[in-house]
């Protein structure tokens, strides 16, 4: 009775937190929904009315299977129109993944992620629900999971969820890097992005395949980004020269200052050689025996992270990137994981903060909203240079102190820990050291 209650429990947090969050988006200033029925709407209505694809017949800043739920939203439309439908469409990507994590509410640690996941969602608030990337976040998460026990499916997931934002392309860096089967991985990885071009090139748009990349290399620091924190305050300040810009072509906030376009121009380099560090680290882990359970979660934050903090675009919504490897590492250790998933939901908070209900602060410079996203660019820095330094860890330390370590995330049957189902209860494994 006890296990039903805690799935009950479950789902009524989940039922009530969208519910809340997708009415948030219609009650709190600045429309944090606007992306959906501002262009969303207008490019799947314009690819259904076979008046142009986005992405085929024109350059695009997203990569062309990011369409594919645009259209789905429709489906939903006619319940209350086509916003509603896509915070619908979303829900029920986040239920499929949800009753994954939960199975039967046997297991606590499940449990444990699932409740956080759900926190993290209220502390985001609508940003995370009324974007593409909410969409991608459930695909993660079910990738996450099956990693181990279906490193095929798993892959192809993540490689439909790096084809519609280029995200989980991290997740599925880290997983080659730390999955015994990576032959697995990569041919996955291979098999949807071969039909993906291929279906792009039998569209006609050969032209137009990798316009996301080349759209987003063009862009100025938008102004929520971690290195736009200074241009953002020599604005407040009233420094000449430095100040905040709609960029029309891009539908976004930027800023510009004094010398600004070496550090724009300097900004792709220095996210490549990033993740490239971040990635050899992890492979210097990998080599020296450290399981799955202790290296995907933290690399796979890690180059989540740095995809944020070196990424000259900071959209509120990519907090959500946090989640699937928060997830993850709270089912496998939820102990050591349960302070970096509350630093995490304080960034969330303050996003949330700054977005969308400080932001005229933020486009009309502020104190108070300019200190409020500093705070939160700080707190992300923290957050990754924590993990980068358990990552140096795992690289450095013998493997034969990994498990042991009472803060290391990871036991030594954790691995096992993904291939079993939820008719299970949870091992001693699961529940972590006693204490």
């Amino acid at each position: 009775m006890r296990r039903v209650s805690r799935r009950a429990v479950l789902w009524t947090a989940f039922v009530l937190v969208h519910v809340g969050v997708a009415a948030l988006g219609f009650l709190l200033p600045n429309e944090p929904m606007g992306d959906v029925y501002r262009v969303y709407e207008p490019w799947s209505r314009q690819a259904l009315d076979g008046r142009g694809i986005v992405g085929i017949t024109e350059p695009w800043v997203y990569p062309q299977l990011a369409l594919i739920p645009m259209i789905l939203a429709h489906a939903f439309a006619w319940i209350a129109g086509y916003t509603v439908g896509w915070a619908i469409l979303v829900t029920a990507m986040d239920a499929v993944a949800f009753a994954v994590l939960v199975g039967r509410g046997r297991s606590q640690p499940r449990a444990v992620a699932a409740g956080c996941w759900l926190a993290f969602i209220v502390l985001l608030g609508p940003v995370g629900l009324y974007r593409l990337d909410g969409f991608t976040v459930p695909l993660a998460i079910l990738a996450c999971l099956w990693l181990v026990g279906r490193p095929w499916v798993a892959s192809m997931l993540l490689s439909v969820a790096t084809w519609m934002k280029v995200w989980p392309a991290a997740l599925l860096l880290a997983a080659v890097i730390a999955v015994r089967r990576r032959g697995a991985i990569v041919l996955g990885a291979v098999v949807v992005s071969a039909l993906t071009l291929a279906g792009i090139l039998i569209a006609g748009g050969g032209s137009s395949a990798f316009g996301f990349i080349t759209e987003q290399t063009t862009r100025g620091l938008q102004v929520e980004a971690p290195i736009a924190t200074p241009y953002l305050w020599g604005a407040l300040l009233g420094i000449p020269g430095f100040q905040v810009y709609y960029s029309s072509a891009l539908l976004t906030f930027q800023v510009t200052g004094t010398a600004i376009d070496p550090v724009i121009a300097a900004m792709t380099g220095v996210l490549v050689v990033t993740m490239v560090a971040i990635s050899v680290l992890g492979a210097v882990a990998a080599a020296r025996g450290a399981r799955f359970a202790s290296l995907f979660p933290v690399l796979s934050l890690t180059l989540v992270l740095g995809f944020v903090v070196a990424n000259k675009v900071g959209s509120p919504q990519y907090l959500v990137w946090l989640v699937p490897p928060l997830v993850l590492g709270l089912v496998l250790r939820r102990d050591w994981w349960r302070a970096p998933a509350a630093l995490a939901g304080v960034a969330a908070a303050l996003t949330q903060l700054v977005y969308p209900l400080l932001y005229g602060g933020i486009l009309i410079p502020e104190p108070v909203a300019v200190t409020a996203l500093t705070l939160r660019n700080l707190v992300l820095i923290v957050l990754f240079v924590w993990m980068l330094a358990r990552l140096g860890r795992l690289a450095t330390v013998s493997p034969a102190l990994h498990s042991p370590h009472p803060s290391d995330p990871g036991g030594p049957h954790a691995d096992r820990l993904l291939r079993r189902t939820e008719r299970h209860p949870p091992s001693r494994a699961e529940r972590g050291p006693r204490r």
